[in-house]
């Protein structure tokens, strides 16, 4: 048995996605600990995970809602420049505490997001090995490779290879604060420099979400790097979808996710386009609106609005998904062979859109100012163009073998049993 600890963001998502790994590795027998502030304890659903609270004096209890709101509403530069400095005290926490709690606890592994370079740090300051998950796209640089935020599409070409070029610098300008976190603990713990997350990624293994055929064209994708498909609780643990839907009507569903669930006036414009096309919706906007609002937007179009739903039990009866370009629902939406519509937001959902308009899966719009007539048409498109549903099937094919929750837990467990590069040649995997 191995005692692992999980380091990674407090967010939603990337929490879920490694309590899926978290419990396949318990189901065979290993120790999982999540070393994060204390809020995040509440958020943890596996009762066998164990959590270690750090942070208590620069992240007390109830002080995570407000880097969660700032996260979900940046605004602009200023409002930027405060999610970065979020995660630059955060990186800067958990490499000063996590180290002795760590020692204490007997950790003998790290899985670290590659979002949290807190865990490869503290990591290899303890001698520990780590693997790195890429709950979001993953942030493995290559000179013709936009960085996942990077809303344009792959250019193999000199021009593209400049565009990437000058786009990372200026991107990491503005993470210089994080850098600057990232570069002081490096140091400080005797390792070598770097500043940047993919500076932070394990040499032995590291495993992604983002299906290799859903991804740009890489040409230095490192051996040892394994794309498993989506991180996901086992399907039949999820409840199932009881609405009433009519089969003579096509049935879409819409949501932006835990951090973008408020934006009414989006959804607004996609329940009107739906009216107009005389098609099924279904809205969930994860909590992020009240009652009124939720009655506004079935007199706008919607057949159903919601908190939360089975979201893959939903999409495995949709035609078609309007979503914020979030990787997860992007998945599931794979996983069910469903076109997507992608209107993105912040963080890495350009690049994820970027990724659907070029995997041929669907289709993305401004969200800024896509109207209704622009959702409506862009809506049609997906319904009735076949090409659409058929890349989406057969991604899905390939989504649906690659391994998950499960396949990440064995290569993480024989990683580390191993001790050396786990690569995509050994005959045994």
């Amino acid at each position: 048995m191995t005692h692992f600890a999980v380091i990674a963001p407090p967010f939603h998502s990337h929490l879920r996605a490694l309590e899926a790994i978290s419990s396949e590795l318990i189901r065979r027998g290993h120790r999982l600990t999540f070393v994060q502030q204390a809020d995040v304890c509440a958020a943890l659903c596996h009762p066998a995970l164990q959590f270690a609270a750090v942070g208590a004096a620069s992240h007390p209890p109830g002080s995570m809602q407000a880097v969660i709101s700032r996260a979900a509403r940046p605004g602009g530069p200023w409002g930027l420049k405060r999610v970065i400095a979020d995660l630059a005290c955060a990186t800067d926490m958990l490499c000063r505490e996590a180290p002795l709690v760590l020692s204490t606890l007997g950790v003998e592994a790290v899985i670290a997001d590659q979002m949290e370079p807190a865990g490869a740090l503290v990591a290899e300051s303890l001698g520990l090995p780590y693997v790195s998950v890429a709950c979001a796209l993953p942030f493995n640089r290559e000179p013709l490779m936009p960085l996942p935020v990077m809303p344009w599409r792959y250019q193999a070409t000199p021009w593209g290879e400049q565009l990437n070029l000058h786009s990372a610098r200026v991107y990491d300008w503005m993470m210089r604060p994080h850098g600057d976190v990232i570069a002081a603990h490096a140091a400080a713990f005797g390792l070598a420099p770097r500043r940047t997350l993919s500076e932070c990624l394990s040499p032995l293994l590291q495993v992604s979400q983002t299906p290799i055929d859903f991804d740009f064209p890489r040409q230095a994708l490192p051996r040892h790097v394994h794309a498993v498909g989506p991180l996901r609780m086992p399907l039949q643990d999820e409840p199932p979808l009881t609405l009433p839907i009519e089969t003579r009507r096509p049935f879409v569903f819409a949501s932006f996710g835990t951090l973008q669930g408020y934006r009414f006036g989006l959804f607004q414009r996609i329940a009107r386009a739906c009216r107009e096309l005389d098609v099924q919706l279904l809205v969930a906007h994860c909590g992020g609106l009240d009652h009124r609002q939720e009655q506004r937007l079935q007199k706008a179009g919607a057949t159903w609005v919601t908190d939360f739903a089975p979201q893959r039990s939903v999409l495995a009866n949709a035609q078609a998904v309007v979503t914020h370009a979030g990787l997860n629902t992007v998945l599931d939406a794979l996983e069910a062979g469903v076109p997507v519509l992608a209107l993105p937001i912040a963080f890495d959902q350009p690049g994820v859109a970027a990724r659907v308009e070029y995997a041929g899966v669907g289709l993305r719009l401004n969200h800024r100012i896509a109207r209704s007539s622009d959702i409506c048409n862009a809506l049609l498109r997906l319904l009735s163009e076949p090409a659409f549903h058929e890349r989406a099937s057969a991604l899905g094919r390939e989504v649906r073998v690659s391994g998950g929750a499960a396949r990440a837990a064995y290569l993480i467990e024989t990683a580390v049993r191993r001790n050396r590069p786990l690569t995509r040649d050994d005959d045994d995997l």
